[in-house]
Protein backbone atom coordinates (compact mmCIF):
# COMPACT_ATOMS: atom_id res chain seq x y z
CA UNK A 1 0.00 0.00 0.00
CA UNK A 2 1.78 3.59 -1.03
CA UNK A 3 1.44 6.28 1.42
CA UNK A 4 -1.09 8.12 0.00
CA UNK A 5 -3.24 4.97 -0.15
CA UNK A 6 -2.63 4.65 3.25
CA UNK A 7 -3.42 8.51 4.61
CA UNK A 8 -6.80 8.66 2.74
CA UNK A 9 -8.07 5.35 4.25
CA UNK A 10 -7.23 7.26 7.72
CA UNK A 11 -8.88 10.17 6.32
CA UNK A 12 -11.96 7.81 5.83
CA UNK A 13 -11.98 7.15 9.99
CA UNK A 14 -10.56 10.52 10.46
CA UNK A 15 -14.30 11.29 9.31
CA UNK A 16 -16.03 9.11 10.94
CA UNK A 17 -15.03 10.13 14.36
CA UNK A 18 -15.83 13.83 13.41
CA UNK A 19 -19.19 13.20 11.98
CA UNK A 20 -18.27 14.94 8.37
CA UNK A 21 -19.82 13.71 6.02
CA UNK A 22 -17.31 14.64 3.14
CA UNK A 23 -13.90 16.21 2.63
CA UNK A 24 -13.82 18.38 -0.23
CA UNK A 25 -10.33 19.56 -1.68
CA UNK A 26 -10.72 22.28 -4.55
CA UNK A 27 -7.51 23.53 -6.48
CA UNK A 28 -6.17 24.76 -9.74
CA UNK A 29 -2.79 25.27 -11.07
CA UNK A 30 -1.41 23.42 -8.13
CA UNK A 31 2.46 24.01 -9.71
CA UNK A 32 1.58 27.42 -8.60
CA UNK A 33 -0.10 27.45 -6.05
CA UNK A 34 -0.19 24.18 -3.75
CA UNK A 35 -2.79 23.17 -1.31
CA UNK A 36 -0.48 20.87 1.41
CA UNK A 37 -3.18 19.05 1.48
CA UNK A 38 -2.96 17.26 -1.72
CA UNK A 39 0.81 15.54 -0.18
CA UNK A 40 -1.85 13.05 1.20
CA UNK A 41 -4.21 12.87 -1.34
CA UNK A 42 -1.80 12.90 -5.03
CA UNK A 43 1.09 13.13 -3.39
CA UNK A 44 4.51 15.15 -5.51
CA UNK A 45 1.98 14.90 -8.15
CA UNK A 46 0.20 18.10 -9.84
CA UNK A 47 -3.29 19.35 -11.35
CA UNK A 48 -3.74 22.05 -13.98
CA UNK A 49 -7.09 22.69 -14.49
CA UNK A 50 -10.03 22.85 -11.96
CA UNK A 51 -9.94 19.87 -9.94
CA UNK A 52 -11.94 18.24 -7.00
CA UNK A 53 -10.66 15.38 -4.77
CA UNK A 54 -13.45 14.16 -2.84
CA UNK A 55 -13.04 11.46 0.40
CA UNK A 56 -16.22 10.56 2.25
CA UNK A 57 -17.48 9.26 5.51
CA UNK A 58 -18.88 6.06 3.87
CA UNK A 59 -15.64 5.51 2.46
CA UNK A 60 -15.59 6.85 -1.03
CA UNK A 61 -12.92 8.44 -2.29
CA UNK A 62 -13.87 10.28 -6.01
CA UNK A 63 -11.96 12.58 -8.14
CA UNK A 64 -12.88 15.53 -10.67
CA UNK A 65 -9.82 16.51 -12.84
CA UNK A 66 -9.32 17.46 -16.40
CA UNK A 67 -9.54 14.69 -18.96
CA UNK A 68 -5.91 14.85 -20.05
CA UNK A 69 -4.69 13.79 -16.32
CA UNK A 70 -7.86 12.00 -15.75
CA UNK A 71 -5.43 8.78 -16.57
CA UNK A 72 -2.67 10.18 -14.22
CA UNK A 73 -5.29 9.98 -11.30
CA UNK A 74 -6.38 6.59 -11.76
CA UNK A 75 -2.92 5.32 -12.18
CA UNK A 76 -2.40 6.35 -8.16
CA UNK A 77 -4.71 4.08 -7.36
CA UNK A 78 -6.24 5.99 -4.35
CA UNK A 79 -9.77 6.58 -6.00
CA UNK A 80 -12.39 4.58 -6.73
CA UNK A 81 -13.73 6.79 -9.11
CA UNK A 82 -12.45 9.45 -11.56
CA UNK A 83 -14.53 11.50 -13.24
CA UNK A 84 -12.82 14.03 -16.20
CA UNK A 85 -14.30 16.63 -18.40
CA UNK A 86 -13.18 18.55 -21.05
CA UNK A 87 -14.26 22.58 -20.56
CA UNK A 88 -16.11 23.37 -18.03
CA UNK A 89 -16.77 20.80 -14.14
CA UNK A 90 -19.22 23.30 -12.34
CA UNK A 91 -21.82 21.17 -13.36
CA UNK A 92 -20.21 18.27 -12.76
CA UNK A 93 -18.98 19.06 -9.44
CA UNK A 94 -22.67 20.29 -8.61
CA UNK A 95 -24.27 16.90 -9.52
CA UNK A 96 -21.58 14.65 -7.96
CA UNK A 97 -22.06 16.47 -4.20
CA UNK A 98 -26.17 16.44 -4.54
CA UNK A 99 -25.32 12.63 -5.52
CA UNK A 100 -23.82 12.43 -1.69
CA UNK A 101 -26.02 14.87 -0.17
CA UNK A 102 -23.71 15.65 3.04
CA UNK A 103 -24.50 17.84 5.63
CA UNK A 104 -21.15 18.78 6.26
CA UNK A 105 -18.69 19.66 3.69
CA UNK A 106 -14.99 20.16 5.06
CA UNK A 107 -13.45 22.85 3.12
CA UNK A 108 -9.34 23.55 3.66
CA UNK A 109 -9.69 27.24 5.44
CA UNK A 110 -7.95 27.65 8.72
CA UNK A 111 -7.28 30.68 10.92
CA UNK A 112 -4.85 28.34 12.89
CA UNK A 113 -3.21 25.86 10.32
CA UNK A 114 -1.09 27.40 7.32
CA UNK A 115 -1.37 23.32 6.24
CA UNK A 116 -5.01 23.21 6.33
CA UNK A 117 -5.80 26.52 4.61
CA UNK A 118 -5.05 25.42 1.08
CA UNK A 119 -8.39 26.80 -0.30
CA UNK A 120 -7.40 30.29 -1.77
CA UNK A 121 -9.93 32.86 -1.74
CA UNK A 122 -11.33 33.36 -5.73
CA UNK A 123 -11.30 29.56 -5.54
CA UNK A 124 -13.52 29.86 -2.30
CA UNK A 125 -15.44 32.11 -4.32
CA UNK A 126 -15.57 29.42 -7.26
CA UNK A 127 -16.73 27.26 -4.95
CA UNK A 128 -19.75 29.29 -3.29
CA UNK A 129 -20.46 30.16 -7.66
CA UNK A 130 -20.92 26.45 -8.33
CA UNK A 131 -23.05 25.59 -5.24
CA UNK A 132 -25.38 28.45 -5.67
CA UNK A 133 -28.68 27.41 -5.87
CA UNK A 134 -28.34 24.38 -3.60
CA UNK A 135 -28.23 24.10 0.12
CA UNK A 136 -24.79 22.56 -0.10
CA UNK A 137 -23.43 26.66 -0.46
CA UNK A 138 -24.21 26.70 3.63
CA UNK A 139 -22.78 23.82 4.68
CA UNK A 140 -19.27 24.28 4.22
CA UNK A 141 -17.22 24.12 7.08
CA UNK A 142 -13.66 24.19 8.11
CA UNK A 143 -11.48 21.14 7.32
CA UNK A 144 -9.18 22.14 10.13
CA UNK A 145 -9.98 19.39 12.64
CA UNK A 146 -9.90 16.88 9.94
CA UNK A 147 -6.27 18.05 8.33
CA UNK A 148 -4.85 18.00 12.07
CA UNK A 149 -5.88 14.90 12.73
CA UNK A 150 -4.30 13.60 9.46
CA UNK A 151 -0.91 15.08 9.63
CA UNK A 152 -0.89 14.60 12.93
CA UNK A 153 -1.14 10.61 13.59
CA UNK A 154 1.51 9.84 11.77
CA UNK A 155 1.26 5.86 10.90
CA UNK A 156 3.91 3.45 11.20
CA UNK A 157 5.81 4.24 7.94
CA UNK A 158 5.70 8.07 8.23
CA UNK A 159 7.35 7.29 11.89
CA UNK A 160 9.66 5.09 10.14
CA UNK A 161 10.66 7.86 7.95
CA UNK A 162 10.98 10.14 10.88
CA UNK A 163 13.15 7.71 12.37
CA UNK A 164 15.47 7.76 9.45
CA UNK A 165 15.69 11.34 9.03
CA UNK A 166 16.36 11.70 12.78
CA UNK A 167 19.13 8.96 12.82
CA UNK A 168 20.92 10.75 9.81
CA UNK A 169 21.03 14.12 11.66
CA UNK A 170 22.72 12.29 14.36
CA UNK A 171 25.29 10.56 12.53
CA UNK A 172 26.04 14.32 10.89
CA UNK A 173 25.96 16.16 14.02
CA UNK A 174 28.67 13.46 15.73
CA UNK A 175 30.97 13.81 12.47
CA UNK A 176 30.89 17.82 12.50
CA UNK A 177 31.89 17.62 16.14
CA UNK A 178 34.71 15.70 15.04
CA UNK A 179 35.25 17.60 12.68
CA UNK A 180 35.51 21.48 14.15
CA UNK A 181 38.33 23.04 14.58
CA UNK A 182 39.21 26.74 16.19
CA UNK A 183 39.69 29.36 13.37
CA UNK A 184 37.14 27.55 11.23
CA UNK A 185 34.41 30.06 10.09
CA UNK A 186 30.18 28.87 11.17
CA UNK A 187 30.37 28.68 6.99
CA UNK A 188 32.81 26.64 6.65
CA UNK A 189 31.12 24.53 9.32
CA UNK A 190 27.93 24.61 7.51
CA UNK A 191 29.32 23.74 4.13
CA UNK A 192 30.70 20.77 5.74
CA UNK A 193 27.57 19.60 6.96
CA UNK A 194 26.04 20.52 3.58
CA UNK A 195 28.29 18.13 2.03
CA UNK A 196 27.55 15.43 4.71
CA UNK A 197 23.66 15.41 3.97
CA UNK A 198 24.38 15.68 0.29
CA UNK A 199 26.94 12.06 1.01
CA UNK A 200 23.77 10.86 2.49
CA UNK A 201 21.20 11.23 0.08
CA UNK A 202 19.22 13.67 2.22
CA UNK A 203 17.45 16.99 1.56
CA UNK A 204 16.98 19.82 4.00
CA UNK A 205 14.70 20.15 6.58
CA UNK A 206 13.65 23.68 5.59
CA UNK A 207 15.90 26.64 2.98
CA UNK A 208 19.91 26.35 2.52
CA UNK A 209 19.67 30.01 3.16
CA UNK A 210 19.67 28.69 7.03
CA UNK A 211 19.85 25.09 7.07
CA UNK A 212 22.07 24.55 9.33
CA UNK A 213 22.15 27.41 11.71
CA UNK A 214 26.00 27.75 13.10
CA UNK A 215 26.19 30.01 16.17
CA UNK A 216 29.29 30.44 17.36
CA UNK A 217 30.03 32.72 20.68
CA UNK A 218 28.18 35.53 22.64
CA UNK A 219 28.46 37.90 19.69
CA UNK A 220 26.20 35.79 17.05
CA UNK A 221 22.47 36.92 16.83
CA UNK A 222 20.49 33.40 17.20
CA UNK A 223 17.39 32.98 15.33
CA UNK A 224 16.08 32.13 11.65
CA UNK A 225 19.42 33.02 10.00
CA UNK A 226 22.46 31.25 8.40
CA UNK A 227 25.93 30.58 9.35
CA UNK A 228 28.52 33.64 9.23
CA UNK A 229 32.16 34.59 8.78
CA UNK A 230 32.63 34.70 12.61
CA UNK A 231 35.50 32.30 13.63
CA UNK A 232 35.13 29.75 16.10
CA UNK A 233 37.41 30.51 19.10
CA UNK A 234 38.35 28.65 22.78
CA UNK A 235 35.83 29.38 24.87
CA UNK A 236 32.65 29.90 22.51
CA UNK A 237 29.64 27.75 22.64
CA UNK A 238 28.61 26.94 19.15
CA UNK A 239 24.89 26.05 18.73
CA UNK A 240 23.31 24.22 15.91
CA UNK A 241 19.71 23.74 14.49
CA UNK A 242 19.75 21.35 11.60
CA UNK A 243 17.29 19.03 10.27
CA UNK A 244 16.98 16.60 7.19
CA UNK A 245 14.31 15.22 4.82
CA UNK A 246 14.29 11.62 4.01
CA UNK A 247 11.69 10.10 1.76
CA UNK A 248 9.55 13.05 2.63
CA UNK A 249 9.37 13.69 6.08
CA UNK A 250 12.20 15.64 8.53
CA UNK A 251 13.78 15.97 11.48
CA UNK A 252 14.60 18.93 13.39
CA UNK A 253 17.49 19.24 16.13
CA UNK A 254 19.16 21.63 17.64
CA UNK A 255 22.53 20.44 19.71
CA UNK A 256 25.28 22.66 21.30
CA UNK A 257 29.14 22.13 21.86
CA UNK A 258 31.38 24.34 23.98
CA UNK A 259 35.32 24.79 22.88
CA UNK A 260 37.53 24.31 25.87
CA UNK A 261 40.23 26.82 26.52
CA UNK A 262 43.52 25.49 26.78
CA UNK A 263 43.56 25.27 30.15
CA UNK A 264 40.06 23.87 30.71
CA UNK A 265 39.28 20.17 30.56
CA UNK A 266 35.79 20.67 31.02
CA UNK A 267 32.67 23.11 30.32
CA UNK A 268 33.13 26.22 32.60
CA UNK A 269 30.31 26.44 35.74
CA UNK A 270 28.42 29.01 33.82
CA UNK A 271 27.67 26.77 30.58
CA UNK A 272 27.37 23.62 32.30
CA UNK A 273 24.43 25.44 34.53
CA UNK A 274 22.92 26.80 30.90
CA UNK A 275 22.95 23.09 29.81
CA UNK A 276 21.70 21.81 33.32
CA UNK A 277 18.82 24.04 33.12
CA UNK A 278 17.58 23.49 29.19
CA UNK A 279 17.85 19.67 30.13
CA UNK A 280 15.46 19.68 33.33
CA UNK A 281 13.30 22.07 30.96
CA UNK A 282 13.01 19.69 27.96
CA UNK A 283 12.64 16.12 30.60
CA UNK A 284 9.89 17.98 32.79
CA UNK A 285 7.92 19.00 30.01
CA UNK A 286 8.44 16.01 28.24
CA UNK A 287 7.24 13.97 31.35
CA UNK A 288 4.29 15.67 31.65
CA UNK A 289 3.43 15.50 27.39
CA UNK A 290 -0.03 13.06 27.75
CA UNK A 291 -3.11 12.75 25.35
CA UNK A 292 -5.77 14.75 26.20
CA UNK A 293 -2.94 17.55 27.68
CA UNK A 294 -3.18 20.80 25.88
CA UNK A 295 0.08 22.12 24.30
CA UNK A 296 0.25 25.01 26.36
CA UNK A 297 0.33 23.62 30.15
CA UNK A 298 3.29 21.67 28.43
CA UNK A 299 5.05 24.81 27.07
CA UNK A 300 3.95 26.80 30.87
CA UNK A 301 6.43 23.78 32.40
CA UNK A 302 9.71 24.37 30.72
CA UNK A 303 9.09 28.36 30.48
CA UNK A 304 8.51 28.02 34.28
CA UNK A 305 11.92 26.04 34.87
CA UNK A 306 13.86 28.41 32.86
CA UNK A 307 12.39 31.55 34.46
CA UNK A 308 13.11 30.67 37.85
CA UNK A 309 16.50 29.91 37.35
CA UNK A 310 17.08 33.28 36.82
CA UNK A 311 17.36 33.18 32.72
CA UNK A 312 14.81 35.52 30.94
CA UNK A 313 11.16 33.89 28.97
CA UNK A 314 12.65 32.59 25.57
CA UNK A 315 10.46 34.44 23.33
CA UNK A 316 9.18 31.44 20.88
CA UNK A 317 6.80 28.08 21.88
CA UNK A 318 8.36 25.18 23.29
CA UNK A 319 7.78 23.61 20.25
CA UNK A 320 6.25 22.32 17.30
CA UNK A 321 4.94 19.32 15.24
CA UNK A 322 7.14 17.58 12.74
CA UNK A 323 6.31 15.82 9.82
CA UNK A 324 6.26 16.29 6.02
CA UNK A 325 7.67 20.00 6.93
CA UNK A 326 9.31 20.94 9.96
CA UNK A 327 6.77 23.07 11.37
CA UNK A 328 3.86 20.83 10.36
CA UNK A 329 1.08 23.18 11.89
CA UNK A 330 -1.59 21.49 14.58
CA UNK A 331 -1.57 21.45 18.34
CA UNK A 332 1.12 23.58 19.54
CA UNK A 333 3.79 23.55 22.66
CA UNK A 334 3.38 27.42 23.37
CA UNK A 335 2.37 30.26 25.28
CA UNK A 336 -1.01 32.02 24.28
CA UNK A 337 0.51 35.09 22.41
CA UNK A 338 -1.86 36.26 19.90
CA UNK A 339 0.52 35.31 17.20
CA UNK A 340 0.03 31.43 17.69
CA UNK A 341 -4.02 31.71 17.49
CA UNK A 342 -5.72 28.73 18.92
CA UNK A 343 -2.89 26.30 18.60
CA UNK A 344 -1.61 26.12 22.14
CA UNK A 345 -5.52 25.14 23.21
CA UNK A 346 -5.33 22.26 21.03
CA UNK A 347 -4.58 18.96 22.59
CA UNK A 348 -2.16 16.53 22.40
CA UNK A 349 -2.90 13.03 20.37
CA UNK A 350 -0.84 9.74 20.09
CA UNK A 351 0.62 9.24 16.92
CA UNK A 352 1.90 13.10 17.28
CA UNK A 353 5.77 14.10 16.64
CA UNK A 354 7.08 17.12 18.52
CA UNK A 355 10.01 18.95 19.04
CA UNK A 356 10.65 20.18 22.20
CA UNK A 357 13.63 23.00 22.00
CA UNK A 358 13.83 25.52 25.07
CA UNK A 359 17.37 28.24 25.11
CA UNK A 360 18.88 30.15 27.21
CA UNK A 361 21.78 32.81 26.83
CA UNK A 362 24.47 32.32 28.60
CA UNK A 363 26.55 35.71 28.70
CA UNK A 364 30.26 35.62 27.69
CA UNK A 365 29.77 32.19 25.99
CA UNK A 366 26.60 32.40 23.95
CA UNK A 367 23.34 30.44 23.13
CA UNK A 368 22.48 26.88 25.17
CA UNK A 369 19.84 26.04 22.86
CA UNK A 370 18.78 21.97 22.58
CA UNK A 371 15.97 20.69 20.19
CA UNK A 372 14.68 17.28 20.72
CA UNK A 373 12.06 15.42 18.42
CA UNK A 374 9.81 12.93 20.36
CA UNK A 375 6.67 11.04 19.64
CA UNK A 376 3.30 10.62 21.62
CA UNK A 377 2.69 6.88 22.86
CA UNK A 378 0.54 5.31 25.07
CA UNK A 379 3.40 5.80 27.85
CA UNK A 380 3.93 9.12 26.88
CA UNK A 381 6.39 11.41 25.04
CA UNK A 382 9.72 9.00 23.66
CA UNK A 383 12.33 10.20 22.07
CA UNK A 384 12.85 9.42 18.31
CA UNK A 385 16.98 9.37 18.82
CA UNK A 386 19.10 9.72 21.61
CA UNK A 387 18.79 12.80 23.41
CA UNK A 388 22.38 15.05 24.06
CA UNK A 389 22.55 14.75 27.84
CA UNK A 390 26.31 16.09 27.75
CA UNK A 391 27.99 19.09 26.50
CA UNK A 392 30.09 18.31 23.54
CA UNK A 393 33.54 18.85 24.75
CA UNK A 394 35.81 20.33 21.08
CA UNK A 395 39.51 20.50 22.09
CA UNK A 396 40.37 22.35 18.68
Amino acid sequence: MSLIQEKTRQAIDILKEQETDLWLTFVRETSGVRDPALDFLIGDNDLTWFSALIVTRNGERLAIVGNLEKEAVQQLQVFDEVLGYDSAMSGLLRDTVARFNPDRIAVNTSRNNVHADGLTHAMHGFLQEYLAGTPYAERLVSAEPIINALRGRKTPSELARIRKAVEITDEIYKKTFAFIKVGMTEIEVGEYMLKLAKEYGVGLAWPQENCPAVNSGPNKVVGHNGPTEIKIERGHIVHFDFGVKYEGYCSDIQRVCYVLRDSETQAPPEVQRGFDVVRAAIEQSRAAMKAGATGNSIDVIAREVVVDSGYPEFMHALGHQLGRVAHDGGALLGPLWEKYGDSPNQKLEIGQVYTIEPHVIVTGYGCVGLEEDVTLTENGAEYLGKAQTEVALITG
